[in-house]
């Protein structure tokens, strides 16, 4: 309208605002003459702003057919001044915005944007077009009807969400709504290799799916439409349908559902009772809980249905009577939907569990083989640990506690079976029991103690005593005192008296199996802080007698007590109360004990001198240390450091020491002597565990000591030794080879620049005929969690994002190194590359995949099983989450894979397996060309020797 434009908006706004009734005919005449259209004027009558229309179409006219930029930034102004809305600047713009001239559109849609992205944060929901009702909606459905770039599906279907979750008005236009998003589902896109944009899969299947579920008045369009996805062969279709069922249950009202909830649980309960895929059938379930929580919600009126109670009526008649057949496989399916629905709500356990646990109890007293009745308190099991307290009220009962006198009954009974597997499931039914409240009486805890404590010490099954243990730990936490009087002095009997019955004799197998089976036992059920000052003291006396050799402890015993201990600590190490108790008692026991077997010259060997007990020593201290209180952490420290540095053994119990007793040769305690002392130790003994153990200890005292001047001398010094002593005629080359490992690990967590000369020294050794292969095994350490030190529990200074760094600095190193070296060599660097690809996150490996999967494949191809196995155990994960990275190398991949599944070491079949089904999520056209190969490969590890690698042949071979 350039030219027209201003003339039009004068004479409506004399004639709106001016009162100047003449213009009418004025207007007449302009549009008979053509100056303008009916349509205009439409358009134009919402730019009545008392005098600012004007102004508006001034700008829009100057920047779109004037060409002047700068009318951009007046524009903006004239919006955050509130001149006039940038819902009237789109009416203005309207005939730019849809012009055919390229030029004239662009400008008009230039100056939108722009607007747009200087005044986003200070729009109103009035210029959110809600003000436009039904007809924005028609507008936006004509605008995506037929789509197909999946960039502009994405912002269509956010689009979608924001109309409905901000109840935009609808109107007569619900159904096309549904019918214009609806007609994508469910979601077929694979994002081509290399895609620029990064859309995913995924993202489209998220956002379809909150479009769907975003309004109940989809309901009769939508799940008709389930219903009949899920009778699809496909089965992610399937796999969508549900999940989507799932998300619109937790939307909906029971009055949306209630048309179709038979129809809905016909479809749920086929996908359960035969489908081929966990996924599919976990989704199922799913939906069958949101589904159950919907109606739970349902406010009753008098005169009303309950469509809760009728929807359980259909549920129970199709499931209950397969309970009745624990010989058959359709009783499995059936007690996973009749559990799903009664975990939904209080309302629903209530009514599932009065119609199910009183036909399991009488069916236990129908059956009579032992098969039966474990499947039956399996099952009764599942239906005890229900989490139904999450959707109580206060006031509200646990649905079972009318039959808790005939669930005890049953248990206590199945206890005393001679059936091994039966007693087991009993074992883990009187667990569930235990941890309900209400459900066990005084007297039923004392009797599960005392029960318990029979299996754990007469029992021979194997698995029925580690049952035992496990539910004995579990329940302790909870009854402690039961368990302090009944199963701990029985425990502390076995110990003593087999202490005192073989002075001075062999000790029989048998005998050894038992005690090692109570100080187990013992360890198991320290649980509470006040059962850890029970037993901690019987475990002690076992080691104090093996020190003092008035019992023949064998060396597999000593390492089973102190091992007890650690795992006593990891359990108590939350409780304050224990933490103190360690400190003060067993930690200056131990090292007693530990001093005194060095020292004791002669006579019968020592257990406590040997490197597997002391090594299983290290993390009780390392443990009860890192969770003690500064203070207390301090006081430990200095301790120790005195006894180590001065022979000051004052805090150490029965304290009959030489008076010039020193364990390290140095006279000044300070840390730099003492990091001198270290660093010759472990450069220049010849036994393993010592040199390993003060290459551990000079490197985290490295870790944490503060930079400056002292810690570069100190890092200096050690550098030269090393380099020196990695010299291939140096006689010590192995224990300095462990001391360049642990120094590199502390210095590479704490971000030191020496890090870098470190690691750049333990790649040139990766070409070492000597130190090849245990360089590149290095670099697992280098990333991986250390147990004993350099980890956070130990106060180490570990940076954030280090594994990301040291990929960043090595992975372009390794490669170059890989292309230069001799073949014979090349493994080590796949061997370390693949230790460092499975340290980082996950994230991380999807972004450097592409780059570096010839190299990965290369690895596979590699005979080296280390890397082999490194390799597959990095590539598995990533072909779950990202598949169509893999589609160009399919071919590759596969003849690997399929090679690996005959390789004589079991893990790397059972991983070649288990990548060949990850490869399954790939397209199905990508895939089914090779489907037959596949499948007649497949049938060779069929008849694998080993059954794990059977089993993940029938899983691959099941997907294919």
């Amino acid at each position: 309208m350039a030219g027209n434009g201003a003339l039009l908006l004068g004479l409506v706004e004399q004639f709106v605002t001016g009162m100047q009734d003449s213009k009418a005919a004025d207007t007449v005449t302009g549009v008979k003459k053509g100056q303008f259209t009916v349509l205009e004027l439409v358009e134009w009558k919402g730019c009545t702003m008392a005098g600012n229309g004007a102004l508006l179409l001034g700008l829009v006219e100057q920047f779109v057919t004037g060409m002047q930029d700068s009318k951009a930034a007046d524009t903006v102004t004239g919006v955050k001044k509130g001149q006039f809305t940038v819902l009237e600047l789109v009416e203005v713009l309207g005939s730019s915005l849809t012009s055919s001239e390229p030029r004239t559109r662009g400008r008009g849609i230039q100056l939108l944007s722009q607007v747009l992205q200087q005044c986003c944060t200070s729009l109103s929901e009035k210029e959110e077009l809600k003000g436009l009702g039904a007809d924005f909606v028609f507008g936006f459905v004509q605008a995506i009807d037929g789509e197909k770039d999946p960039r502009n599906l994405l912002l269509a279907f956010q689009i979608a969400q924001n109309i409905l979750y901000r109840n935009y008005e609808l109107g007569s236009f619900t159904e096309e709504l549904f019918e214009v998003t609806s007609c994508y589902f469910p979601i077929d896109f694979y994002p081509p290799p290399n895609d620029p944009y990064g859309i995913s899969r995924e993202e489209l299947i998220l956002s379809l799916r909150a479009v769907l579920a975003g309004t109940p008045r989809f309901a009769e369009f939508l799940l008709p439409l389930l219903i009949e996805k899920l009778d699809s062969d496909v089965q992610s279709s399937k796999l969508d349908s549900l999940q989507t069922l799932a998300a619109c249950a937790a939307g909906y009202g029971h009055k949306e559902l209630k048309e179709f909830l038979p129809s809905l649980w016909s479809s749920v309960r086929r996908e359960v009772f035969q489908t081929a895929s966990e996924k599919v059938e976990s989704a199922g379930l799913s939906a069958l809980r949101s589904l159950t929580a919907c109606l739970s919600c349902s406010v009753l009126d008098s005169d009303s249905e309950d469509s809760l109670d009728t929807f359980l009526d259909l549920v129970l008649k199709d499931c209950q009577h397969h309970l009745c057949e624990p010989d058959l496989k359709l009783v499995w399916p059936s007690t996973k939907l009749l559990q799903t629905a009664a975990s939904a709500s209080y309302r629903a356990s209530y009514k599932i569990t009065a119609a199910v646990v009183p036909l399991l109890l009488e069916q236990y007293n129908n059956h009579t083989q032992n098969a039966q009745r474990r499947t039956l308190v399996e099952v009764l099991q599942g239906f005890i640990q229900l989490p139904w307290g999450s959707h109580t009220e206060e006031g509200d009962e646990n649905p079972l506690t009318g039959y808790r006198q005939p669930l005890c009954a049953l248990v206590f009974s199945a206890l005393t079976e001679s059936s091994p597997t039966l007693q087991t499931a009993a074992v883990q039914t009187l667990t569930a029991l235990g941890t309900q409240p209400g459900l066990l009486s005084g007297e039923d805890i004392d009797l599960a103690a005392d029960h318990l404590t029979r299996l754990v010490l007469r029992e021979e099954e194997p698995q029925t005593c580690s049952a035992a243990m496990e539910a004995a730990g579990s329940l302790a936490r909870l009854h402690p005192t039961a368990f302090a009087f009944r199963m701990v002095p029985a425990l502390k009997q076995e110990i003593v008296s087999a202490m005192e019955e073989c002075e001075g004799r062999p000790t029989a197998q048998s005998q050894q199996a038992l005690r090692q089976r109570s100080l187990k036992a013992l360890s198991t059920v320290s649980t509470h802080p006040s059962l850890v000052q029970e037993t901690v003291p019987i475990i002690l006396q076992a080691l104090c007698v093996s020190h003092k050799g008035s019992a023949s402890f064998e060396l597999e015993e000593v390492v089973s007590a102190c091992r007890s201990l650690q795992q006593i600590t990891e359990l108590a190490k939350d409780s304050e109360e224990s933490g103190r108790y360690f400190h003060q008692t067993v930690i200056p026991r131990l090292l007693g004990l530990a001093v005194q077997a060095s020292l004791q010259g002669g006579g019968a060997p020592n257990p406590l001198i040997e490197e597997r007990v002391l090594s299983a020593m290290v993390p009780i201290f390392s443990t009860a240390c890192g969770c003690l209180h500064t203070q207390l952490a301090a006081h430990t420290t200095s301790l120790v450091l005195s006894l180590f540095l001065d022979g000051d053994a004052s805090f150490l119990p029965e304290n009959n020491f030489p008076l010039q007793f020193q364990l390290l040769k140095v006279e000044v305690p300070n840390t730099d002597r003492l990091l001198s002392e270290l660093e010759e130790l472990s450069c220049s003994c010849v036994h393993p565990f010592t040199h390993t153990s003060a290459a551990k200890c000079f490197a985290g005292l490295v870790n944490k000591h503060p930079a400056g001047e002292q810690l570069d001398s100190i890092l200096k010094r050690s550098v030269k030794r090393i380099e020196s002593g990695l010299g291939s005629d140096s006689p010590n080359r192995m224990q300095v080879f462990t001391l360049l490992l642990w120094v590199s690990k502390a210095l590479l967590l704490r971000y030191h620049p020496l890090s870098t000369i470190l690691t750049d020294k333990l790649l040139s050794l990766l070409v070492d005929r000597e130190l090849g292969s245990l360089a590149a095994d290095g670099f697992a350490l280098l990333m991986n969690d250390s147990t004993d030190v350099l980890n956070r529990a130990c106060h180490a200074d570990v940076r954030m994002m280090y594994r990301q760094r040291f990929f960043t600095e090595t992975a372009p190193k390794l490669v170059l190194g890989f292309n230069c070296a001799p073949e014979e060599r090349k493994s080590s660097y796949l061997k370390a590359l693949s230790h460092i690809l499975n340290s980082l996150p996950r994230q991380v490996q999807i972004t450097e995949l592409p780059s570096l999967l010839p190299l990965l494949l290369e690895a596979l191809s590699c005979p080296d099983h280390g890397v082999q196995l490194s390799t597959l155990s990095c590539l598995h994960p990533l072909l779950l989450d990202t598949p169509q990275v893999m589609t160009s190398h399919l071919e590759t991949l596969l003849s690997r894979l399929l090679g690996l599944t005959a390789s004589p070491a079991m893990k790397v079949r059972i991983t070649s397996l288990q990548c060949l089904k990850a490869l399954t999520r790939l397209p199905e056209h990508v895939v089914l060309p090779s489907r037959p190969r596949i499948l007649r490969a497949l049938a060779v590890p069929l008849g694998d020797k080993k059954r794990l690698v059977r089993r993940e042949a029938v899983l691959a071979r099941g997907e294919w």
